[in-house]
């Protein structure tokens, strides 16, 4: 298929998407974005829960919402929140009745395969094409449930976007879809976070980070491949060499704490490691990202790319990452990326970056380059270019 860039005035005009949008958490922050930037060019319809799933299914422990975010005020949006995991008729009501033009599916949670399933079937029959977000090509914990259910669900799908190269790879390899129906595009920088205002001393100053220390920040939900273990490790290594630094944990905890809380009493640096193991709400994720001087995403395995580095490209901050799935495409040199699973290769890469003259400016302004790279009306417009390519080869 040609996916190409149409013009304006032809090809889509209203679009449903299928997805969590604020106050709930999930993939809101990617969907707030995406929205509000496809309604600059097609009318939105946004299809949301009231009512998600049950809490027990959330390993992060409870779905309370997230009322922090800002507003998503755009004439062109129209945002329903009226799906209930419990209740057949929401999911039925929201498909029969869309006046879109086709439905795009943001996929990434297992729990909702059966309201997936539902609502893409019902835009099907009613001849209308789907095209899926695949998030997570093969989940993160790489469950065996998780790849039999995307098989089935992708079959309703005409169309899969992607956001790394990898993952389209896995995409053919694990589900037989043929290369012409994925598109490879960005997930884009969260720039809502931003404030422009903020006072970086100050929130240093709260945070009790004395001018200085250096903050090296590991954000985002504790899970197994986010490679603390990994990070608390090389940690270790960096105080030997730049004493006044300080580990910033902050994420809500998947998974028990203990393994970790061992390596830092082993490694004598309770001090030097401060933690917030709790879900940081949207409003307050800019005080951790204007604090730092050096962000980590030391991943142990990954298919995707991640909303965390993407929040991290939105403060214009220096980055190190693993040579896993989408995270070498966060930096522009290659130097700041170093094996998953080695401790003394991070170590040694965060010591440069700590110590090297000018490096951390110029890793700052790399970020900003990114930045540009990953702009949401980039793209809106190669989403839009998908959705008429589908269209125009459907009359």
């Amino acid at each position: 298929m040609d996916f190409s860039e149409t013009p304006p005035s032809s090809g889509v005009s209203k679009i449903a998407m299928l997805g969590t949008f604020p106050p709930l958490r999930g993939l809101s922050s990617y969907c707030f974005e995406l929205s509000l930037a496809m309604a600059e060019l097609v009318q939105v319809e946004f299809i949301s829960f009231y009512k998600l799933y049950p809490g027990f299914l959330y390993p992060g422990g409870g779905l309370k919402e997230d009322d922090s975010f800002p507003a998503a005020a755009h004439a062109r949006l129209k945002v329903n929140r009226r799906l209930a995991w419990y209740n057949p008729i929401t999911w039925f009501r929201e498909a029969l009745f869309s006046g879109a033009d086709l439905l795009h599916a943001q996929w990434w949670s297992l729990p909702l395969s059966i309201i997936y399933g539902c609502i893409c079937a019902v835009f099907k029959l009613r001849g209308k094409p789907v095209v899926f977000t695949v998030h997570n090509v093969l989940g993160h914990e790489r469950s065996r449930l998780f790849e039999t259910v995307s098989r089935w669900l992708f079959k309703l799908g005409d169309h899969f976007i992607v956001h790394t190269r990898e993952g389209r790879r896995q995409m053919q390899v694990h589900y037989g879809i043929p290369g012409d129906r994925i598109s490879v595009i960005s997930h884009g920088s969260l720039d809502f976070h931003v404030r422009k205002r903020a006072d970086r001393d100050k929130i240093r100053q709260e945070l009790n980070i004395e001018p200085r220390q250096n903050l090296i920040l590991l954000f985002g939900a504790i899970r197994p491949y986010k490679g603390v273990d990994t990070a608390l490790k090389a940690f270790s290594r960096v105080l030997l060499e730049v004493p006044d630094s300080i580990l910033m944990i902050a994420g809500k905890l998947w998974q028990k704490w203990d393994p970790y809380q061992k390596l830092i009493d082993k490694g004598g640096i309770t001090k030097e490691v401060r933690t917030y193991l709790d879900y940081i709400p949207s409003a307050e994720v800019y005080r951790y990202f204007e604090a730092a001087d050096l962000v980590i995403l030391p991943y142990h395995q990954f298919s995707s790319q991640s909303g965390i580095g993407g929040t991290a490209i939105s403060f214009r901050k220096p980055l190190i990452v693993t040579a896993v799935g989408g995270l070498p495409d966060l930096v522009r040199n290659s130097e700041y990326v170093v094996p998953p699973n080695d401790p003394e290769a991070l170590a040694r890469k965060m010591i440069d970056c700590l110590t090297g003259q000018g490096r951390l400016a110029a890793m700052a302004a790399d970020a900003e380059k990114v930045a540009a790279e990953m702009s949401w009306s980039s793209i809106a417009k190669k989403t839009r270019a998908i959705y008429n390519t589908l269209l125009a080869a459907g009359e």
